[in-house]
């Protein structure tokens, strides 16, 4: 009898797995995909844009004291990006100063472009702004260099006032720059944040901008982040004793009374030339001294050198006076 041999049943074929995606992106663009999501919101520190418009106001008032042409600087815009991209802008055709923060064990960057040494030349030497601006793209001088190191000093002090609202460090020039190349603070396509200044003069103007690594932001984050409203009880000392100094040097004119008369208008109608009006004031009577057409003092009068004098005896009280009370 033939045994009949069931036949072993064939494996089915396995399902073909698909094939590997070979159109992914690279390896780079997953980098900076990363990094962008790490960077920097700018709508989340508000205290960025206070401390720069601080830094253009400082820098104002320095140059104040340089020139006689009135100068001004004013914040132009605020922005976020990568350190190359920022500096490739202004390729050979700026300076730039490289600052060390000692107290934040970082870098920032100064840079000053053609159009703001040009402008600032002009004004340190006294041009009135009638001969058109230069518009030349040859190497910057010596004098052009010792003026732009100057101007980085004043932004170096500025800068120390104007952060020192979130972060007290100071900020010391360690070399300039005028190829982008050798402007070195961090690698090309580290994030970072720039500032750009706008300065007017002569009718004309140029650029400043700061270049401030994310890296050495990152620790002043929750400084920066704080708003500062009006309710604040801190005292900023050096503003408070910028606005006294600005105020003791307002004009004032001083009046010294030694009597009033009240007369009716007939009785001034009547006066002659040569008339002559007696009054009760006798020497040892008070001299009111008057400000603004507000009283400040009782003094006593006198004669020194052959000229008439005040001698200051007591400050008026208005409240205590009454406004009235001149015969003392």
């Amino acid at each position: 009898m033939d045994e009949t041999q069931t036949p072993e049943p064939v494996p089915e074929a396995a399902p073909a797995l698909p094939p590997f995606v070979t159109g992914t992106k690279p390896a780079s663009d997953i980098r900076s995909r990363i990094q962008e999501a790490g960077g920097l919101s700018l709508d989340r520190l508000p205290m960025l844009s206070v401390v720069f418009d601080r830094l253009a106001t400082a820098c104002s008032d320095a140059a104040k004291h340089l020139a006689a042409s009135s100068t001004f600087y004013s914040l132009s815009g605020v922005e976020s990006g990568r350190f190359g991209e920022f500096l490739d802008a202004y390729d050979a055709n700026a300076v730039v100063g490289i600052f060390h923060a000692p107290g934040w064990d970082g870098h920032v960057l100064v840079g000053l472009d053609r159009d703001f040494i040009y402008t600032m030349t002009e004004v340190l030497f006294g041009s009135d702004g009638s001969e058109p601006p230069v518009e030349d793209e040859r190497t910057f001088s010596a004098i052009e260099l010792r003026i732009a190191q100057m101007v980085f000093e004043q932004v170096g002090k500025a800068l120390e006032s104007s952060f020192g609202l979130v972060s007290q460090t100071g900020f010391r020039l360690e070399r300039t720059e005028t190829r982008m190349e050798f402007a070195v603070i961090g690698r090309r396509s580290n994030k970072a944040v720039q500032a750009k200044f706008l300065l007017q003069a002569l009718n004309r103007g140029g650029e400043m901008f700061l270049i401030i690594p994310q890296t050495v932001l990152n620790p002043l984050r929750p400084a920066l982040g704080k708003v500062l409203t009006g309710e604040s009880s801190a005292r900023d000392p050096r503003w408070a004793e910028q606005i006294a100094a600005e105020v003791q040097k307002t004009t004032v004119r001083l009046r010294a009374v030694l009597e009033e008369r009240h007369l009716t208008l007939g009785e001034i109608a009547g006066l002659k030339v040569g008339q002559v009006l007696t009054l009760d004031a006798t020497p040892a009577t008070r001299v009111k001294l008057e400000g603004n057409d507000r009283p400040l003092f009782w003094c006593r009068a006198g004669q020194s050198q052959g000229a008439y004098v005040l001698r200051v005896e007591d400050a008026i009280s208005p409240e205590k006076e009454g406004g009235h009370g001149l015969l003392g």
